[in-house]
């Protein structure tokens, strides 16, 4: 890569049709659709120099497009988050693309910086994903949240709804999460478009293995700055009673 700086766009990708919560992007959050909290927040980042929501519904585009934000309509056959990204990125100019989730309202610049942080540095860096400590043991128990293990340079060697590593929960033992974070250069993920879709892909339902699977790498980041997701109705009300409790999070949402 040169030593111009990247065109960095982040894109949100947004279903009706989530099997763990149907109608997620429009639920309301302190009176504020949720794809809008995560579409209005990612705009404030200095980080970042385009902005888009790709969805297939109808719904979605309105709502985003009367508040202002740009949007790209793709297929509604997609099962995977990346391919529906990967789609749009046919209309973006850009030299880095960030897959933000539409289900994480309390994203935070620190964390796309760092998340875009090792294009800047490494030209054989392909694609990244935020990755958190678990500071709560029980999350290891939860299939809506996928744990992660890492080589010594911060590699990702698997990722799994399963509790990993080990058999038994060490107190001591650091784990990890994935977030709902990950960045990808533009071409890097044309080539993930034409990778067959993998075994452990569709046995887990995590993106990120179809790349593992076919011998590419994904670069780790770890982040001490988590940002909470929603994947299930009964986390909205602990999520808002996150943002106004947290001083830095209630300003980013009254701004």
């Amino acid at each position: 890569m040169s030593s111009k700086r990247p065109i960095v766009a982040a894109v949100i990708p947004a279903r009706m049709a989530a099997s763990r919560f149907p109608g997620k992007p429009l639920v309301p959050i302190l009176g504020l659709p949720m794809i809008e909290h995560v579409r209005r927040r990612v705009e404030l980042i200095d980080a970042v120099d385009q902005v888009w929501v790709a969805t297939c519904d109808e719904e979605i585009r309105q709502l985003v497009e009367k508040n202002g934000g740009k949007v790209i309509m793709t297929a509604d056959s997609h099962e995977r988050a990346t391919d529906r990204i990967e789609e749009a990125s046919h209309q973006i100019e850009a030299d880095v693309i960030i897959n933000v989730q539409g289900d994480e309202p309390m994203v935070s610049a620190l964390g796309l910086e760092q998340v875009i942080a090792p294009f800047f540095s490494n030209p054989e860096v392909q694609s990244t994903c935020l990755v958190y400590p678990i500071t709560d043991h029980s999350d290891l128990g939860s299939l809506n949240i996928v744990k992660c293990v890492l080589s010594r340079s911060n590699r990702i060697l698997y990722l799994s709804r399963a509790a990993i590593p080990g058999k038994a929960l060490d107190p001591k033992f650091t784990y990890y999460k994935q977030s709902g974070i990950m960045a990808y250069r533009r071409e890097f993920l044309h080539r993930y478009k034409n990778l067959a879709p993998t075994p452990l892909e569709s046995k887990e339902s995590v993106d990120i293995l179809r790349i593992l699977e076919h011998d590419y790498w994904v670069q780790g980041v770890l982040s001490e700055e988590e940002t909470k997701g929603v994947d299930v109705p009964e986390q909205v009300a602990m999520l808002e009673a996150a943002i106004l409790s947290d001083p830095k999070q209630k300003a980013l949402f009254e701004r």
